[in-house]
């Protein structure tokens, strides 16, 4: 049953279908990534609306489904630099009640910056720093995101 759960997720992905990814979470889930680490209830569904709604070129692809875990690939230009950048992650689910309840995914976050960022990124993706400081622009991208969602503005 959680694998149509999470099938059903990674389609409304490839068709950039924010809401209908959010609908797949618990009002109460948690989402945790290299870049954003902890994730709870309806921020969730807000990354994946925002990120749905900055992409011009995602391409998709995913396989391996299992009751608990994913693969996917995301192959897409990184706004901030317009840089190419191909994403390899595993996802691991718990599911309850027919939603998820918690999705964490990993990936190399230095692998990441390399290509998102480039030469900084590739100079410094592997230090703490720099991680932080990634998060930390994800985060307020969020934040924002979820303000102009809140204010009724166009997201």
């Amino acid at each position: 049953m959680s694998a149509t759960l999470i099938t059903t997720f990674y389609t409304a992905f490839q068709s950039l279908d924010g809401d209908a990814m959010a609908a797949c979470y618990a009002p109460d889930a948690r989402f945790s990534d290299p870049v954003f680490t902890d994730l709870r209830g309806e921020q969730v569904g807000d990354m994946w609306r925002m990120l749905c709604s900055s992409a011009t070129d995602l391409s998709l692809h995913f396989d391996s489904i299992t009751d608990d875990s994913a693969h996917w690939v995301a192959t897409y230009t990184f706004p901030s630099t317009g840089r190419r950048v191909r994403n390899d992650i595993h996802a691991r689910f718990i599911c309850t009640n027919g939603l998820i309840q918690e999705h964490h995914d990993s990936f190399g976050l230095w692998a990441w910056s390399r290509q998102a960022i480039g030469p900084p990124g590739t100079a410094l993706g592997w230090t703490p720093m720099m991680q932080r400081r990634i998060r930390d622009q994800a985060m307020a991208g969020l934040r924002r995101y979820g303000t102009r969602r809140d204010q009724g503005g166009s997201s």
